[in-house]
């Protein structure tokens, strides 16, 4: 992975650790998401797929608590990482990817139960985080 020198003056790019045991069991294994999610708790990933499934399936209110979980243990792995609560959270990191699913199922459950403030807020960080998110997954 490169990394170049930020011209603009703000924080440098954070990028999440991969956990290539959460990737095998989802992958080669073809566990369910939510077993991985109980064997790794903090692997937003796991949460962002349960966030999807449940919203796909009409269950709102689930999603929205996978999705809040996958974003708070991810928010918590950012800081970790040494995020300061703002800068460039790269969607091309596949360890990112899960944070950002998350954001975005939040935004998008949130929506749906009229909770405006929320989806705006999370819609923009979304943005904020990774343009490339923000296009893929506002849909």
């Amino acid at each position: 992975m490169t990394t170049h020198k930020n011209l603009l003056g703000g924080p440098e790019p954070t990028y999440l650790p991969e956990n290539e045991e959460a990737y095998r069991l989802l992958g080669e294994e073809s566990q369910p998401p939510a077993e991985v999610a109980a064997k790794h708790p903090t692997f937003s990933l796991a949460w962002a797929m349960l966030a999807d499934d449940a919203f796909e399936a009409g269950r709102v209110v689930e999603s929205y608590a996978y999705a809040r979980t996958g974003y708070h243990r991810g928010l918590d792995a950012l800081r970790r990482a040494g995020w300061k609560g703002h800068g460039p959270i790269p969607w091309d990191h596949r360890a990112n990817r899960g944070f950002l699913r998350c954001l975005a199922a939040l935004a998008r459950a949130a929506g749906e139960i009229n909770e405006k403030d929320e989806t705006e807020r999370c819609w923009q960080f979304l943005k904020d985080s990774s343009v490339e998110a923000y296009t893929e997954l506002k849909r």
